[in-house]
């Protein structure tokens, strides 16, 4: 079975999203990067783990997810989940 994709939903112009996509391509870390202003299917998909609230950046990989993570709370993200980079 295939290792599910770490997944970004952010923003272009999210200070807290442009962090982490940078921390994360700097690593080398392989994500999907979607921005929920210009994807209406990821502004759905994010609303629908907030009660309807467009909440970012998340960050998820499978059916886990975690909101606006410092880097350190995204790097035990990714050792939980047994992510190599």
């Amino acid at each position: 079975m295939d290792k599910p994709i770490l997944q970004l939903y952010g923003t272009d112009w999210c200070p807290k999203s442009s962090a982490l996509r940078n921390y994360m391509q700097g690593k080398w870390i392989v994500f999907d990067d979607f921005n929920v202003e210009t994807d209406a299917e990821a502004n759905e998909r994010v609303r629908s783990l907030y009660e309807g609230k467009l909440k970012f950046p998340t960050i998820m990989l499978g059916n886990e997810f975690i909101k606006n993570p410092t880097i350190t709370e995204l790097n035990e993200f990714l050792k939980k989940h047994s992510f190599d980079y």
